[in-house]
């Protein structure tokens, strides 16, 4: 049998903590899952705080999962030990973990959804952007994945493009829901659509992937479309997403498209 990587403390139950409790102990880790809602709402009882600080004194790593603004609270709140304290944001720096001594992130570039998708996600050759401690790189190698270095300077905007990758297809997603269900044609006709296209993004890169009326400068059908859209809110994303596009390919876009 193979030895175990070592011992996790995993504070935050949520999406995040749970998918990450159970990634870690399927790779063999030792792994105990705390909630983090007692220590920040300061109602954790002696008891909790006792079994908390033994937990801690023998983890190996101590990984904060909660949301960015209550990672330096938690932080703050935990004992101090020779582990490695680490939170699991995209954006946020190390100061945060500011009160302990060997520090880092791990951040999965994955959405994780709920615990059972997003444990089967990280252990499935997922990128993780790390800082800190060289020990990251193990951890990431016990799940399986590729460690991705990514400087302080550099997180924010490293964070804003995952959640382009994910929340800003995800709301373009919808749009095409409702125009699906409005035009009475099967959505999974428009996902396969759009498989392809990330298919075609991925060979060969985004400029070379663009077909459709942006990339050939065709105004006349893009104000069609324009027209047959249903809401004024569905027509701000098409225009956006339309003059994008149309820039990609090197097009001048006429105001009436770029505008609001």
């Amino acid at each position: 049998m193979n030895e175990s990587p070592g011992r996790c403390v995993v504070v935050g139950t949520g999406r995040a903590g749970a998918a990450f409790s159970s990634a870690l102990a399927a790779a063999g880790w030792v792994v105990t899952s705390v909630p983090a809602r007692p220590i920040t709402a300061n109602t954790a009882s002696q008891k909790e705080l006792t079994e908390l600080a033994e937990q801690v004194a023998l983890a190996d790593v101590v990984l904060i999962a909660v949301s960015d603004t209550a990672i330096e609270t938690v932080a703050a709140a935990l004992p101090g030990s020779s582990a490695l304290y680490l939170h699991a944001s995209g954006a946020s720096g190390l100061d945060l973990l500011a009160p302990h001594q060997r520090v880092g992130s791990l951040h999965p570039l994955m959405s994780l959804p709920d615990a059972e998708t997003g444990a089967r996600r990280l252990l499935d050759h997922c990128t993780f952007a790390i800082d800190g401690d060289p020990l990251l790189r193990d951890i990431v190698e016990s799940l399986g994945g590729q460690a991705v270095e990514v400087a302080p300077s550099q997180r924010v905007a490293y964070h804003a493009a995952a959640t382009i990758a994910a929340n800003h297809l995800t709301a373009l997603c919808a749009q095409i829901e409702r125009l699906a269900e409005e035009v009475g044609v099967p959505v999974a006709a428009y996902w396969s659509m759009m498989s392809n296209t990330l298919d075609n993004v991925a060979a060969g890169g985004a400029a070379d992937a663009l077909t459709g009326p942006a990339a050939r400068a065709d105004w006349v059908t893009i104000r069609a479309h324009l027209a047959a859209l249903p809401s004024d809110d569905d027509r701000r994303l098409y225009r956006a997403c339309c003059a994008a596009a149309a820039r990609l390919a090197g097009h001048q876009v006429p105001a009436d498209i770029d505008g609001p």
